[in-house]
């Protein structure tokens, strides 16, 4: 599958603000920064107060952009957690389009620029990946530890939600992209995996086993 293909059926991104964190009472500080690779990406910082639990880098999912995740970050600075939320590229107001190598990259530059925030502790650093946004969080995970990892609705692999969601298309020309069940076997981090019974996108099955292995 080329992948102009696999991008469009994989990457729904959107300009468009769902909301602000004012909508919800939350002050946050707008943070550019830019990646290896030359793009530039845009992200929000909420502060919890002066005595957090820990520094929260969420991973949206394929779906829109931060701005429909302000409510995650409500419940995370409520809860005594700091939030770092940003837009991988194409989304939001970050620049270029987006891809699966893309996201890597705009994971290590959302790190980065986390651990610049005034307060940041490394030590304190946790990562929460959504959906499709888990599967970045895995492969972060792999390359630089944090202190705890969350998983909500994640699936395997690509490829496995191929067989899902297009099973007339044959196995072989979907790619092995975004192989988060061959990953996570090699990370070695406290692991918390969320996942509806009843979810109607990733299979529960899938978030079964990504804690299994």
């Amino acid at each position: 599958m080329w992948p102009f293909l696999l991008n469009s059926l994989l990457y729904f991104p959107s300009r468009h603000f769902y909301a602000q964190p004012s909508d919800l009472g939350l002050s946050a500080e707008d943070v550019t920064f830019e990646t290896a690779d030359g793009e530039t990406l845009h992200g929000w910082w909420f502060r919890t107060g002066p005595e957090s639990l820990g520094h929260v880098l969420l991973f949206h999912g394929n779906a829109g952009n931060i701005g429909d995740r302000v409510l995650h970050a409500r419940l995370l600075t409520d809860a005594g957690f700091d939030v770092f939320s940003f837009d991988y590229r194409g989304y939001g107001r970050s620049t270029g389009d987006p891809d699966e190598e893309g996201t890597y990259h705009d994971a290590r530059a959302a790190r980065a620029a986390l651990l610049e925030r005034e307060g940041v502790e490394e030590g304190r650093l946790l990562y929460l990946g959504e959906s499709l946004g888990g599967a970045v969080a895995v492969a972060l995970a792999r390359e630089t530890p944090p202190r705890g990892l969350v998983l909500l609705s994640t699936f395997t692999s690509v490829r496995d939600m191929g067989r899902v969601h297009y099973p007339i298309l044959p196995t072989a020309i979907v790619p092995d992209a975004y192989p988060s069940l061959r990953r996570i076997r090699e990370i070695q981090t406290p692991l918390l995996v969320l996942h509806g019974e009843r979810d109607e996108i990733v299979p529960v099955e899938q978030g079964k086993a990504l804690f299994e292995a």
